[in-house]
């Protein structure tokens, strides 16, 4: 979706930097490989490699994706020591070598944490150039409100989510607007079950991964396709160059700062 234009643009020229651990190496070499069998018209240049210093120079746009995987059971901040180490690095390595002006999306869980670390070891960047993906939430909050009153999801706006994403998190419908027949309305009025609002649609959206993750359902089309509407969302200049971290780990979700879209 990024290397084809879907997210900077159908005519901005991009070049990848492709950063993975140095035991993934060679399976990042077949992602090249299979870049390169792709002819993408935009896709400019491809630089794989294990050195931060190497990943990050003069990037504009950062996904940082690589972060602890998360096994059953286990809830986001029992990933928090172990991704502290790894957005510090990532921190100091955007602070030396990135352009000043970077936009970093961090994905990889939990990501609100993460990306206060990250920007935390990255003093010389502007605070707000920081953000992290909630869009995920936001979307089942969308998605839940427009099956209850029976609409398409695109009817739903101004949906906020509030906290990290995990169980901790809140889904404010107090503002959401709900389209019914070309009227806007307000979604509780739409939904009309005060019981349901405070209780089941609160607890679907802080549960929903939980429920779904022991079905063993790979989330690849939803959170590609997130990756690239928050980046949409983000960024509305165009860049020349786009960093890509951890290939092995592209897909994951959420968001540092409160910034919430209709």
């Amino acid at each position: 979706m990024v290397a084809k234009g879907d997210v900077f643009g159908p005519n901005q020229p991009l070049i990848l930097h492709l950063l993975d651990i140095p035991p993934m190496m060679g399976v990042l070499e077949g992602v090249v490989m299979e870049l390169a069998d792709c002819a993408l018209p935009l896709l400019h240049g491809v630089v794989p490699t294990d050195d931060p210093a190497v990943a990050f120079k003069d990037v504009s746009a950062a996904f940082l994706v690589g972060a602890m995987p998360r096994k059953q059971g286990m809830e986001r901040k029992d990933l928090l020591s172990a991704n502290v180490k790894i957005f510090k690095v990532q921190g100091e390595a955007l602070d030396k070598h990135a352009k000043k002006d970077v936009k970093v999306l961090v994905v990889g869980n939990p990501a609100n944490t993460n990306a206060l670390v990250c920007s935390k070891y990255a003093p010389s960047i502007p605070k707000e150039n920081f953000t992290a993906m909630t869009r995920l939430d936001q979307n089942r909050a969308q998605a839940q409100i427009a099956q209850k009153v029976g609409v398409p999801v695109g009817n739903v706006t101004n949906v906020i989510i509030w906290g990290n994403h995990s169980s901790t998190q809140f889904p404010d419908a107090s503002h959401a607007l709900v389209n019914i027949s070309g009227k806007e309305v307000k979604a509780t009025e739409a939904v009309k079950d005060d019981n349901w609002m405070r209780s089941v649609f609160v607890d679907t959206v802080q549960k929903r991964g939980e429920f779904i993750y022991p079905k063993k359902v790979v989330q690849v089309i939803c959170e590609t396709n997130l990756v690239s509407m928050r980046t949409i969302d983000l960024i509305a200049a165009k860049y020349k160059y786009l960093l890509l971290f951890h290939m092995n780990r592209l897909l994951n979700q959420s968001q540092y700062m409160l910034l919430h879209y209709d």
